[in-house]
């Protein structure tokens, strides 16, 4: 029997008594390629720290792998939209990698942990780089060293919060083409403003304003989007952006 990555059920979460996920109801299956899309503040990147168990539901279930949330038995890659480092830091591509495999104070990094760094690095294609400086980086090769340290654990379930933000559009499909390749053995759910481009790449999208609006097939998604954007959309397919038709 195939076990879902994800399973959320009837939940709401709120913040100061105000509702940010209204009546969830999501199921993420193995080796799915998800992308969440919607507004600003409907509650995208709220959800993913939900199903990491940073954020506490205040109504409902989450399962992870049959699991609850932040269980460390089930090891889930992360990439938040804001990854916090500083340029000026002296520390180059493998040691960032490394930090991944952390086992805390006193627990030196095992030759098993160099290893993993490699085929990390080797995977999203910056394994040649390995001892460059962060610095001396691109927003896109830096991205792909933080999907290297995301999954350098081997994660069965694998997060990105806006992970195209800080990459060239001449980029972002080899980007998308290392998600493909990834999701071969991992499930990934992608948070994304880019409704055109990732209905191109992503087998399932879920429009999130809040409430759920929609889960299922990319190409089924336009009349929903239209409920949860409040305007009239013409979703393009082939990397180009919706478009917006009238007035709204």
């Amino acid at each position: 029997m195939v076990q879902n990555a994800v399973e959320i059920n009837d939940v709401c979460v709120k913040f100061n008594k105000r509702p940010i996920l209204h009546d969830i109801d999501l199921i993420i299956k193995d080796n799915d390629f998800l992308a969440i899309i919607g507004p600003n503040a409907g509650g995208k990147s709220t959800l993913l720290k939900v199903i990491l168990g940073l954020v506490k539901v205040d109504q409902g279930t989450v399962k992870v792998f049959g699991q609850n949330p932040g269980n460390q038995s089930n090891p889930l890659g992360y990439l938040p939209q804001h990854v916090s480092f500083d340029p000026d830091f002296p520390i180059n591509v493998f040691e960032t990698v490394l930090f991944g495999r952390y086992h805390g104070f006193f627990k030196k990094y095992s030759d098993l942990d160099h290893e993993k760094v490699k085929n990390a690095l080797e995977e999203v294609g910056m394994l040649e780089m390995k001892d460059r400086q962060m610095s001396q980086l691109s927003g896109g090769q830096i991205q792909r060293v933080f999907i290297a340290r995301a999954i350098v654990r081997e994660p069965k379930l694998l997060l990105l919060d806006e992970p195209m933000a800080s990459i060239d559009p001449e980029m972002q499909n080899s980007f998308y083409s290392l998600l493909l390749k990834l999701r071969k053995r991992m499930a990934i759910v992608l948070v994304s403003h880019d409704v055109g481009a990732v209905s191109s790449h992503v087998e399932n999208i879920a429009c999130l304003n809040r409430k759920l609006y929609y889960h299922g097939a990319a190409e089924n998604a336009a009349r929903s989007l239209e409920k949860m954007y409040k305007c009239p959309i013409d979703l393009l397919s082939h990397g180009i952006p919706h478009r917006v038709l009238k007035n709204h």
